[in-house]
């Protein structure tokens, strides 16, 4: 059995993580970043679709140096039959986790129905992830927002879900998909989704 999040974490006094970023966190980037502090490396995001057509450009995105563990492939998706293929390809790779992306904003994202779009649909977002887990013998975890707008912040909620669905870590972005990445993020919310007694996985605070 693969190592929990729980186990990986616990080897640090306190984690800090690179986040992903899309044509930014490459090998080199993390290399650098791995350098200079960061504990754990997360690969820039890869299209379930674009992995599962065995696309050249994202089987690279797979690629990563030793030096980098521990270290997380991360998908992103609307469909569950690529996005279960996505991680099992993933999965091959060896990395140390897997983390799917429900937190990008970005409208291309979004119209596929991908991304932080999932925050309009939360029984599908745990289906999908609990499809992940099942499919893949790795670790899990998740990115995402807290909420669409805001009018619509169910981040407690989201947390819950994704813990039932088997996801072992939580990262949340301070922001809604609305807000895209201006204005600052709200860490209270982030607090509160870590205070809630019922929830027992790490939460990995991101924004700002």
């Amino acid at each position: 059995m693969e190592n929990s999040i729980q186990q990986i974490l616990a080897s640090f006094d306190f984690p800090v993580y690179l986040a992903p970023m899309e044509g930014v966190t490459d090998r080199s980037f993390r290399l650098v970043c791995k350098e200079m502090g960061a504990d754990v490396l997360v690969s820039e995001f890869i299209s379930s679709d674009a992995l599962s057509r065995e696309v050249d450009k994202s089987l690279k995105k797979m690629c990563f140096d030793e030096r980098e563990r521990p270290f997380g492939i991360q998908i992103f998706g609307h469909d569950e039959q690529s996005l279960v293929t996505a991680a099992r390809m993933a999965e091959t790779a060896s990395p140390d986790f897997i983390d799917i992306n429900w937190g990008c904003p970005v409208k291309k994202v979004v119209n596929k129905g991908a991304g932080s779009a999932i925050l309009q649909d939360l029984p599908k977002m745990s289906r999908l992830t609990a499809a992940v887990v099942n499919a893949v013998h790795l670790p899990v975890t998740v990115k995402t927002r807290l909420g669409w707008d805001s009018s619509n912040k169910p981040i407690v909620e989201v947390a819950e879900r994704m813990q039932d669905a088997g996801a072992q870590a939580i990262a949340i972005h301070g922001r809604t998909r609305a807000q895209m990445y201006g204005g600052e993020a709200d860490w209270s919310l982030i607090g509160k989704a870590k205070a809630n007694p019922r929830l027992k996985i790490p939460v990995i605070g991101n924004g700002d």
